[in-house]
């Protein structure tokens, strides 16, 4: 199956308005320096709509800007849903931020769906991508009264499919760890190949030197798990915030087309 054009699944700050520093709350407790609701602008966002810190975030304090990815929705409500309005030209932020939300969700399910196509050929049932890039063009309205649950079960369960496809089914299939709490734990003498780890917590988890070939990593939280020296170039469902969200080194292998966050050493 080839998939239709999709639009681009990482961000591009460029090309926004700065709208998760705005229209998203965050929280002390998730990794920022301070506590803000939706709606109101960062203190560290430059009139340009670019971050003042951006190359000190962590460093400063902002762990959990480190850690977050639009999967390119930011620019893409900018410049198509918005027709290339900023945030300050919007007299319903409320709106703006639901919007983003959905759009965010679709970019995801896109990338997923990307993976699905490659790794478990035919699993994709037609017009299912070109369902999403459909409605991930579409007017404000539009977006906020489709049926993203529906639309978001669908996909689950051709992910689901995808991933036993890939591991083997339940014959070859490795172990089931989903949604299993393995905070902290060293899972250095696991075999974790072909595992299915989707929904797990994995914080702080060590994982150095583990071959994760086929590994569904759906939903993980992988929170500061030690993936130093660990082959992830084959994971599977594996995306760029959960990786922002690790320490790794040069050691670690990642997936292609992948970015090595800058504060692995």
């Amino acid at each position: 199956m080839s998939l239709p054009v999709l639009p681009v699944l990482s961000s591009d700050c460029s090309q926004c308005s700065g709208l998760c520093c705005v229209l998203l709350p965050f929280s002390k407790d998730d990794g920022f320096k301070v506590s803000k609701s939706g709606g109101t602008p960062c203190a560290n966002l430059a009139g340009d709509d670019s971050c003042g810190i951006h190359d000190t975030l962590r460093r400063d304090g902002w762990v959990g800007c480190t850690r977050f990815e639009c999967f390119g929705a930011g620019q893409h409500v900018t410049r198509v849903t918005y027709a290339g309005a900023s945030w300050r030209d919007q007299s319903d932020l409320g709106e703006m931020a639901a919007v983003l939300s959905v759009v965010r969700g679709l970019h995801e399910m896109l990338l997923h769906l990307r993976t699905a196509t490659r790794r478990a050929p035919d699993v994709v049932p037609d017009g299912l991508v070109d369902e999403i890039v459909a409605l991930d063009h579409a007017d404000p309205v539009t977006l906020l009264t489709a049926d993203v649950d529906d639309l978001h079960a669908r996909v689950g369960g051709v992910l689901r499919e995808a991933s036993a496809r890939v591991r083997g089914d339940s014959a070859g299939a490795g172990v089931d760890l989903s949604y299993d709490d393995l905070a902290g734990q060293d899972l250095r003498g696991r075999d974790l190949r072909r595992a299915t780890l989707r929904g797990a917590v994995l914080i702080r988890a060590d994982l150095r030197g583990l071959a994760l070939d086929d590994t569904d990593l759906l939903g993980v939280d992988l929170r500061d798990a030690d993936v130093r020296g660990t082959d992830l170039s084959a994971a599977l469902f594996l995306t760029q915030p959960q990786v922002n969200g690790t320490r790794g080194d040069a050691a670690t292998v990642l997936p292609d087309g992948m970015d090595r966050p800058g504060h692995w050493t």
